[in-house]
């Protein structure tokens, strides 16, 4: 018969074991387990195995194996997973992308009912239709004041209606009521909480983030960037290419109110000489845009009106 190692024994083994975790990982999952059963557990570890490892445990026995180990290692990149030791947590250490761990983790959710005193996590609304129960269940419908109807023999929801706000506790007529109705209505697993990654702690909001979004913010942070040097006249990468062209206008305004003249406002004096220039550069940036057919069009009914006119004139006899 094997011997039970002693409680001392447990904590030694245990303590090993998260220190030699810490080593050998550097992305820390710190995850929510409440209301999670041992079978759900079972198969959460089952569906990470590979690349992540599920560690549960007494919050006090973490953190003092988390400290301790800190201080051997003088690590202090550790410390950060004390302040996140709260509640009923676990620790999933991982090698694979978070993201991608997150979401394998967000799959192991399974349906629980309503019990009486537990705070609901959603609303909870009941659908209209046929209940299937008989006409003497009618009382628990009354008491949440449900409107209902007898059809065919059985009660029938008239409209849906908001059973339990979110945060709300449940009843026992709202748990009483969900049973008879065979509504599970909230579901519950492991829930990322917080994200360690090398010494640093971020919200797992930042694992939903796109290529896109990333994008979107840095090219606002460069407007914003751009901005500020503009409007302080301080020159920085972002903002050079805008001073200089503001730049280059100043000059052809100064070019174009006076006689002072250089090679590149020549051209826009010329223009502004000649306004119906302007019309035969627009038909052919037209043209080298791809709406060549277009413009020729164009082009060709202003060349024949003239023409149409002159035939007009042809057309009377000096004798008539």
């Amino acid at each position: 018969m094997a011997i039970k190692p002693t409680k001392a024994e447990k904590k030694v083994a245990y303590d090993s074991k998260l220190c030699q975790l810490l080593d050998e990982y550097s992305q820390v999952l710190v995850v929510a387990a409440d209301n999670v059963g041992s079978n759900q557990l079972q198969n959460i570890r089952k569906g990470l195995r590979g690349d992540s490892i599920v560690l549960m445990g007494k919050n006090t026995m973490m953190k003092r194996s988390v400290r301790i180990h800190s201080e051997q290692t003088g690590n202090k990149a550790y410390l950060n997973l004390l302040p996140l030791l709260v509640g009923n947590v676990g620790l999933i250490f991982t090698k694979g992308d978070l993201k991608e761990v997150s979401e394998e983790v967000a799959k192991y959710k399974v349906g629980a009912p309503a019990r009486v005193g537990l705070v609901a996590p959603i609303d909870v609304i009941v659908p209209p239709g046929n209940t299937g129960l008989d006409p003497s269940q009618t009382s628990f419908f009354q008491v949440l004041n449900i409107p209902t109807k007898i059809n065919k023999g059985t009660v029938e929801i008239i409209t849906p209606v908001e059973l339990i706000k979110k945060g709300d506790k449940v009843g026992s007529s709202e748990a009483a009521l969900l049973a008879k109705l065979g509504i599970r209505p909230f579901s519950y697993g492991l829930v990322v909480l917080s994200v360690y990654d090398n010494g640093s702690v971020f919200s797992p909001q930042v694992l939903d983030l796109t290529e896109d979004d990333l994008l979107e913010k840095f090219a606002l942070g460069v407007s914003m960037v751009t901005s500020l040097s503009l409007a302080i006249s301080y020159p920085t990468l972002a903002a050079a290419p805008h001073m200089l062209i503001n730049a280059y206008k100043n000059l052809l305004a100064v070019a174009v109110a006076t006689d002072y003249s250089f090679p590149e406002a020549e051209k826009v004096k010329e223009y502004l000489a000649d306004p119906s220039k302007f019309a035969v550069a627009v038909a052919v940036s037209a043209a080298d845009s791809g709406s060549a057919p277009e413009a020729a069009a164009a082009v060709e009914e202003k060349k024949e009106e003239p023409a149409e006119e002159s035939d007009d004139d042809m057309g009377f006899s000096l004798f008539d």
